[in-house]
């Protein structure tokens, strides 16, 4: 299920990105690397990502700029700080700016794990206010009168929807299948046995 979601690291120690495709990569996450902001931002524009993990202190644009910049134009997107440079100043900003959670280093291969799920399961509240609006949307006159968005918004409301839904519906899948079976089974059994019993 995991193949599914795609992962920005942003960091200009290629260390940490390696150690990101590292773990994320045998659990079937795509993982992308940038050094530094200007370069995260390009590569989002190219594409969409489910979780981006940035780093404080970086060459020109800090990590706490770049989740503000992420924030106003994916606001769907979660952001993780990456940082051995943590301050109360800093996590105050980050909060205000909607970053998901923190991440101090030195990263062992559980805390990249256990983030990654936390901030996909985190992403699934921010998103289902919208899930109304993208399944039976207002007509178009008025959403042009009102609150024009651009199809390609509403394109990956539906994308991130999907991601989050589809472990949960792996796992009903995977609850339901030994009744459905077990009910087939008895089933079965009992035609069976009416039709001997109807053959005597």
């Amino acid at each position: 299920m995991s193949a599914l979601h795609k992962v920005l690291v942003v960091d200009d120690d290629p260390v940490v990105g390696k150690s990101f495709s590292r773990v994320l990569g045998q659990k079937g996450y795509v993982v992308v690397t940038a050094g530094n902001a200007r370069e995260a931002l390009s590569k989002v524009q190219e594409g969409e990502y489910d979780v981006v993990f940035t780093d404080i202190k970086m060459p020109g644009m800090s990590g706490i700029e770049l989740a503000e910049r992420l924030k106003i134009e994916r606001p769907w997107t979660p952001v993780v700080i990456v940082t051995g440079f943590g301050s109360t100043a800093n996590q105050e900003r980050a909060r205000a700016a909607g970053v998901s959670s923190f991440l101090e280093k030195p990263l062992s291969p559980e805390m990249i794990e256990y983030s990654v799920l936390k901030a996909l399961l985190d992403a699934v509240p921010a998103v289902l206010p919208g899930l109304a609006e993208a399944v039976n949307p207002e007509p178009v006159e008025q959403q042009n009168s009102v609150n024009p968005e651009p199809a390609k918004q509403q394109s990956n409301l539906k994308k991130v929807m999907l991601f989050a839904a589809a472990p949960f519906i792996g796992l009903a899948f995977i609850i339901t299948l030994p009744f459905v079976g077990l009910a087939t089974l008895a089933w079965l059994g009992t035609q069976s046995l009416f039709g001997k019993a109807s053959t005597k």
